[in-house]
C-alpha cells in the first residue's frame, strides 16, 4: 500500500492486526513451521525463518513458543503439515489483489477466498494475472516526522536501493533487495532509526487511487481476507485516502 495517507495504511493494519492477535500468533506459527520445514531449523542459515521468529518476538510471542514450533517442522516434534498457495484476483476499481496462503486443505482455502472476492465485488484470476505487477522488495517504514535526511542518509550507508517520502504526511519507505533486508534492517537500527514497521514483501510497480465507496469496499475486502484462518498475507496496488476507513 503506498501513495498518499500512507501511514494512515499502516496505522489500519496494525490496529486490525492487534485486535486479532490470536489469530496472528497462529499465522506466525505456520510461516515458521513452513520456514523451518524448508530451510532448516537454524535461523543463522535460514533468513525466511528469522525473519519470522522476529515478527513473533515482535509480537510478544513467548521463545518457548516459538522453539516448539521449529521442533515440530524438523521432526522433533509432532506437527501439521502446510502447503503454500497463492491466488490472485481483482478488488472493486480495478485493485490487484495478490492472497499467499499456508492450508492443510485446499479445497476449504479456495472455496474462503472465492467467497471472499465475491462478497466485496471482486473476482478470482488465474495463476499469474496480476503477480506480473509486483516485485518482490524489503521494505522498512518510518512514521511521519522520523527525520528525512538522518533516515536517508543511514540508509544510503547502509546499501538500500531506494529511499521513498510520502509527501502528504512525510512518512518514510526505505526500500532494499530480499537479500539485502536484513542487513541494511540492523544498519538502521544501529543509526538509532527503528522503523514502526519492517518486512520482505510485495511491492506493486503503479498503484491505483481508489476512494468513496469503492475505497470502502476495497478495504473490506483486504480486511477480510487477512482474517482468513489459511491466509498468511495480502497484498495489493491500491492507493487509498482517508475516506476508505470511514
Amino acid at each position: 500500500m503506498a501513495g498518499h495517507s500512507k501511514w494512515a495504511n499502516i496505522q489500519h493494519r496494525k490496529g486490525a492486526q492487534d485486535a486479532k492477535r490470536g489469530k496472528m500468533f497462529t499465522k506466525i506459527i505456520r510461516e515458521i513451521s513452513v520456514a523451518a520445514r524448508s530451510g532448516g531449523g537454524d535461523p543463522a542459515h535460514n533468513p525466511r525463518l528469522r525473519t519470522a521468529l522476529d515478527k513473533g518476538l515482535g509480537a510478544n510471542m513467548s521463545k518457548d513458543v516459538l522453539e516448539r514450533a521449529v521442533k515440530k517442522a524438523t521432526g522433533e516434534l509432532e506437527g501439521v503439515n502446510y502447503e503454500e498457495i497463492r491466488y490472485e484476483g481483482y478488488a472493486p476499481g480495478g485493485v490487484a489483489v495478490i492472497v499467499d496462503c499456508l492450508t492443510d486443505n485446499k479445497v476449504r482455502t479456495v472455496a474462503d477466498v472465492r467467497h471472499a472476492f465475491g462478497k466485496f465485488g471482486g473476482n478470482l484470476g488465474t495463476d499469474g494475472s496480476v503477480a506480473f505487477m509486483f516485485n518482490k522488495a524489503g521494505v522498512l517504514s518510518f512514521a511521519p516526522g522520523s527525520g528525512e535526511d538522518a533516515v536517508t542518509e543511514a540508509a544510503i550507508e547502509a546499501g538500500a536501493d531506494d529511499v521513498v517520502v510520502y509527501p502528504d504526511d512525510g512518512a518514510i519507505d526505505v526500500l532494499t533487495s530480499p537479500d539485502a533486508f536484513d542487513a541494511v534492517k540492523a544498519a538502521m537500527l544501529a543509526a538509532g532509526l527503528e522503523p514502526a514497521q519492517a518486512e520482505v514483501t510485495w511491492r506493486a510497480d503503479n498503484d491505483i487511487a481508489v476512494s468513496g465507496d469503492t475505497a470502502q469496499q476495497v478495504v473490506k475486502l483486504l480486511d477480510w481476507l487477512e482474517d482468513l484462518d489459511d491466509v498468511q498475507n495480502v497484498y495489493s496496488n491500491a492507493e487509498l485516502g482517508e475516506d476508505a476507513y470511514a
